[in-house]
């Protein structure tokens, strides 16, 4: 299965750091690069363990996932249920530790193609697309993290 994982050092404390990852709504779309809409399900207010989420990216890929973990300030975690045809599986975690005066954030992401026998092809090439999305979407967190926009949203 490949593993992709991508890490920034933010200058924010780890709760900003996680409170930033996990924004919503207008906040979300101002920094995240891959998300063009995203919204909690069954009438959830806030995410959470267990917590499904509808996203559907830039690219018109959509998915509904779930937090498998989500424990606020060090981590969250996720899997798809349901996604485009070409994964079988996905799933995401984030890690926040403390790292000076601020955070290091560490992106992993898993995937699994379908059909088994088109991942010799699709895992390089998945691995590098989803690559490249994945640092493009930290590096914007990272400037999220120095947005004051974002930051007085967070701290509502």
């Amino acid at each position: 299965m490949p593993q992709i994982k991508h890490e920034v050092y933010v200058p924010v404390p780890p709760d900003v750091a996680f409170a930033v990852s996990q924004t919503t709504g207008e906040v979300r779309l101002r920094w995240d690069p891959f998300v063009k809409v995203q919204h909690l399900l069954d009438g959830a207010e806030r995410p959470g363990k267990g917590v499904r989420t509808f996203t559907k990216s830039r690219e018109g890929l959509r998915m509904v996932s779930k937090y498998v973990s989500y424990n606020p300030p060090t981590n969250v975690g996720m899997t798809m249920l349901k996604g485009p045809w070409f994964l079988q599986t996905f799933g995401g975690g984030w890690r926040f530790t403390p790292e000076g005066d601020g955070t290091r954030a560490v992106w992993k992401y898993t995937f699994t193609v379908k059909p088994a026998w088109l991942r010799r092809i699709a895992d390089p090439i998945g691995t590098r697309m989803l690559g490249r999305d994945i640092e493009q979407r930290i590096t914007a967190f990272a400037a999220a993290c120095r947005d004051p926009e974002v930051l007085a949203a967070v701290r509502e």
